[in-house]
């Protein structure tokens, strides 16, 4: 079995392992990808937020419960994509190269 990277990657962790894989909303499925741009720079707090917003949760309530996982995941993206600011396309999934 190939070892997860990159974005794959990331999404493992943020998804499979923290449970923040999105949801429905308005009888749509709504995930981190539908707020990603298809081309320009994107920040690991950028993401952070989208993540939260994809779970339908306002990422500035409740700072202190969320601190922590945002914290987390923020780490997760700068480990995975390999820094703090990536390009957006590089925010895909492996088997849509």
């Amino acid at each position: 079995m190939t070892e997860k990277t990159g974005y794959d990657a990331l999404m493992d962790i943020v998804c499979v392992g923290w449970g923040f894989c999105g949801c429905i909303k308005n009888d749509k499925p709504l995930h981190v990808d539908d707020f990603i741009p298809a081309e320009g720079d994107v920040t690991a707090d950028q993401f952070v937020e989208w993540v939260f917003l994809a779970d339908n949760m306002n990422p500035n309530s409740d700072p202190e419960q969320w601190h922590r996982h945002k914290q987390a995941i923020r780490a997760a993206f700068i480990e995975h994509m390999g820094g703090e600011i990536v390009n957006a396309k590089l925010l895909q999934w492996s088997c849509l190269d």
